[in-house]
């Protein structure tokens, strides 16, 4: 790819955010292209759960089909990551200079597009110890929505890691009644372990040492003290980080206070040819919410550049003042 290599969209991820805007895009005849770096959220998950008509599917087939689909329409895909993305024209949407953006590429390349969607998902934080990283996805968990049908009924563990490790516990109890709460090094309050008791949860007080692993199944949690627990799967809220951090600062679009970008309801940041759909936008979007709010993008984003193309038609034309009534629209705060 050359720098003056040129696009309707740069997708930043390909994921089911980005695939499902890339369909969307593709069939309204957009040049398109999404790049990718390899490293989906869900790879270590063997299946993937609660997406209408695709449960149970390996993610790595939904990506793969995805692919497929939207190369039929002349999208193109490389496997690359984006460091960095500027704007090199415009600024104001209300102005009579489209905006475009560069987007420099690890590999050494660089693209530019008139508009950006960046569905690069989220980063998991995950308690540093031993057994946790090689089960994770596996049989050391998260979400119980993806997994927790899977291991219904059965002995389960949660680790206290954050201030929202209780809830979860709670939320844990509705697939299984034989439910531990691991403290770990977290301190509870009375009103939590009164809630945890409430609802049958075992609460085990001591900081954990590892996650015991026999013949590639996890079997139970070991503490500091020497004490094993056995159970056949343990759940930990992890803490979650947009990925990659500072692609979309440095374009001045706007944050939350937990570091995520804000958009509104159609995916749009607070700078106007740039739109986040999935987890880096929602940390809670599940894999078909995601792929929902990559179409709704890719909607807005093509009825913005049908726009942008009709005003400029109007000036090559006519010499008329652009009218860009959706200027707005744009995201505040």
């Amino acid at each position: 790819m050359e720098t003056t290599k040129r696009y309707d969209v740069a997708i930043v991820g390909g994921g089911a955010a980005g695939l499902s805007a890339a369909l969307v895009l593709g069939r309204a005849r957009r040049r398109i292209l999404v790049i990718d770096a390899g490293a989906p959220r869900n790879a270590p998950a063997a299946h993937m759960q609660g997406f209408l008509s695709r449960d149970g599917m390996p993610p790595s087939e939904l990506l793969a089909v995805g692919r497929e689909e939207v190369a039929g329409y002349g999208v193109e895909l490389v496997d690359d990551t984006v460091t960095s993305l500027e704007q090199i024209s415009g600024g104001d949407v209300c102005s009579p200079v489209e905006v475009a953006y560069r987007l420099h590429l690890a590999g050494g390349s660089a693209v530019d597009a008139r508009r950006v969607l960046v569905t690069t998902g989220v980063s998991d934080h995950i308690p540093d110890l031993p057994g946790i990283r090689e089960r994770w996805g596996r049989d050391l968990l998260h979400c119980p929505y993806c997994h927790g049908w899977e291991v219904r009924d059965e002995p389960l563990g949660v680790l206290g890691t954050n201030a929202g490790s209780v809830q979860h516990a709670l939320l844990i109890r509705q697939w299984s009644s034989d439910v531990t709460f691991f403290a770990h090094t977290s301190e509870l309050t009375d009103m939590e372990c009164r809630r945890l008791d409430a609802r049958g949860i075992t609460v085990v007080f001591g900081e954990v040492a590892r996650i015991v692993v026999e013949d590639d199944r996890l079997t139970g949690v070991e503490l500091v003290d020497g004490r094993f627990m056995a159970r056949t799967a343990v759940f930990v809220r992890p803490g979650i980080h947009p990925h990659p951090d500072g692609l979309l600062a440095g374009l001045g679009c706007h944050h939350d206070d937990t570091g995520f970008v804000t958009t509104d309801r159609t995916g749009r940041t607070s700078n106007p040819g740039v739109w986040a759909a999935g987890n880096v936008a929602d940390p809670r979007a599940q894999v078909i919410t995601a792929a929902g709010a990559g179409s709704a993008a890719a909607i807005a984003i093509n009825n913005d550049l049908v726009q942008a193309d009709t005003d400029r038609a109007v000036r090559t034309d006519h010499g008329l003042a652009p009218s860009r009534p959706q200027c707005e629209a744009a995201p505040r705060g």
